[in-house]
């Protein structure tokens, strides 16, 4: 896919949580990291808010084409949970889960990015654009918002600036591999 810039402002909101809680202790699934562990008979201790969690995930779609994996990489994620750090979704199926458990959730769309909002699609005049512009591409709109062509005309590029699974269910096998609280 290729990235061009467009020439026209458009407005952005970003609202991203943030949680400065100092961590306490940590637990993890076994021994060999140097954390300490929950002994039999303890109660298990389960991820809730302001809880950092690392988890590994492989995430796919309702077709099962898979469009992420934290393990293909082999770099967990690690977010604190209710800090609206990742998706509504994502943040629930963790929540309550305990060291070590695996779960696997599809989230509506209500719970990940959300229906595509036709607001968010625009044209602006073929004069702004790139020549070489093309349907498919990720173009860069006054400098801020990123959105993808999704029709050229003779006289107009039409651009998508909701985020690319908008509209889309989401399926998400997690293991919670740590908890620091």
């Amino acid at each position: 896919m290729r990235r061009l810039a467009i020439p026209m402002i458009a407005a952005v909101l970003i609202v991203a949580g943030c949680n400065g809680a100092d961590e306490e202790t940590t637990t993890a699934a076994n021994g060999d990291t140097g954390q300490e562990t929950t002994s039999p008979g303890q109660d298990v201790l389960v991820a809730q808010n302001g809880d950092s969690a690392t988890v590994h995930y492989i995430g796919t779609l309702d077709d099962g084409s898979q469009f992420d994996s934290s393990r293909d990489r082999g770099e967990p994620l690690t977010f604190v949970v209710g800090s609206d750090q990742v998706i509504r979704g994502f943040d629930d199926a963790v929540r309550g889960m305990a060291i070590g458990d695996v779960t696997t959730v599809r989230i509506p769309p209500a719970e990940a990015y959300g229906e595509v909002d036709t607001e968010l699609i625009f044209s602006v005049p073929i004069e702004e654009a790139p020549e070489d512009v093309a349907v498919g591409d990720e173009v860069l709109i006054g400098g801020v918002t990123t959105g993808r062509v999704t029709n050229v005309t003779e006289a107009e590029v039409e651009i998508d600036t909701n985020h690319p699974f908008a509209g889309q269910a989401l399926t998400f096998e997690i293991e919670l591999m740590t908890i620091e609280r």
